[in-house]
């Protein structure tokens, strides 16, 4: 029997969030029924291109420089490649443009999938784009997908006949890491006494300045501490520069992209996710399975909170009761048996949710609904 192929469309398949989330559901979904290929907007290879081709998936470059541009070639693609019945889209406000070009190619099943709560823009012309794309999405998706009731809300205006697809990882590794992995991070380098990490893109939604000066209030108050900072970006010339300016070049350090992320939360005391806005990322879902406390900036929805005390929401209007809080963090550990009940009671184990999205896609493969 051959696979259904779905044709997932992401700006590059490097180690961010929705990536992260489609890698987790590709390696646990039965790939002798479902295969995942990818569509990219760069020639550049991405951090888990190699692992996709391995699990027999394809990496499909457009080019082209603009939006408008993609969705020609898109549908172009499309055109020339019948064996797709089920286009995926994961690139928020401009799954748009790639719905559309999958509707004059004629694909059947169009998937808009939410994975945020805000573009990050602002002025005339970017709020005039996104009512405009939040029209499109609503009329040319076929199915709806969100992470969480605050991201599907912001993509379609409503949570009605949207899936809410938690953004779920393997939840027996992860409690087997929190488990094993406690000392990890003397196998880096000396930590001090308060061990602080911070993943994400290193751009400006996440942040990483607030964490700068927060790291720099602490060294100012004699607070022994290391804080890594995991992940890529535009912004890394700048935080490295800050970091030599405020002086924490023996606190703070730089890890680039990581496949020992967990690892890493297991031996933090600490997480910081000061973040302008976020959807639902994959790494709380990761953390809070490990067990590791992490605060965050109010401008993060509720929903990330998963009922085991380990988040703590402060605004960023003032810095100082961050500070005060990790001055004051005191780790209480929480037995393991109780963070996989309520996170496998929650919707988070990616084993279950692998089989719904089979389903989910087999309903699709064998169903005439669509236009």
């Amino acid at each position: 029997m051959n696979s259904i192929r779905v044709l997932h469309i992401i700006g590059k398949m490097d180690r961010a969030g929705a990536e992260t989330m489609l890698m987790n559901l590709y390696r646990h979904i039965d790939r002798t029924q479902i295969q995942f290929d990818f569509v990219t907007f760069t020639k550049d290879k991405g951090d888990y291109d190699d692992e996709i081709q391995a699990l027999g998936g394809k990496i499909i470059p457009l080019n082209a420089s603009n939006s408008i541009q993609r969705m020609f070639e898109l549908k172009s693609f499309l055109k020339k490649h019948s064996e797709y019945k089920i286009v995926h889209s994961h690139v928020l406000l401009n799954n748009a443009f790639h719905l559309f070009a999958a509707k004059k190619a004629g694909i059947q099943h169009r998937i808009s999938h939410s994975h945020n709560t805000s573009n990050g823009k602002s002025g005339i012309l970017a709020n005039f784009y996104e009512k405009f794309a939040i029209y499109l999405n609503k009329s040319l998706a076929t199915k709806k997908i969100a992470c969480g009731k605050e991201a599907a809300n912001y993509l379609f205006n409503t949570t009605e006949n949207v899936w809410l697809l938690n953004n779920a990882i393997d939840l027996e590794r992860y409690l087997d890491i929190s488990a094993h992995n406690k000392d990890y991070w003397s196998t880096l380098r000396k930590a001090k006494d308060l061990k602080l990490i911070q993943v994400g893109r290193l751009n400006q939604v996440k942040n990483h300045a607030f964490s700068l000066e927060i790291a720099r209030k602490l060294k100012e108050k004699g607070i022994n501490f290391t804080f890594f900072i995991i992940g890529q970006g535009p912004l890394e010339d700048s935080i490295r520069k800050n970091v030599q300016e405020y002086g924490l070049e023996e606190n703070v350090f730089l890890l680039g992209v990581r496949n020992d992320v967990p690892n890493l939360m297991a031996g933090a005391d600490v997480m910081l996710m000061p973040s302008l806005h976020e959807g639902f990322p994959v790494v709380l879902v990761e953390s809070q399975a490990i067990g590791l406390p992490s605060i965050l900036s109010e401008n993060i929805a509720r929903e990330v909170d998963l009922n085991l005390g380990l988040v703590k929401f402060l605004s960023l209007d003032n810095i100082d009761s961050w500070v005060e809080t990790l001055k004051n963090q005191k780790n209480e550990p929480i037995p393991q048996s109780e963070i996989y009940t309520c996170l496998q009671a929650s919707g988070f184990d990616v084993k279950k949710n692998s089989v719904d999205l089979l389903n989910f896609y087999k309903h699709l493969s064998n169903s005439n609904v669509g236009t």
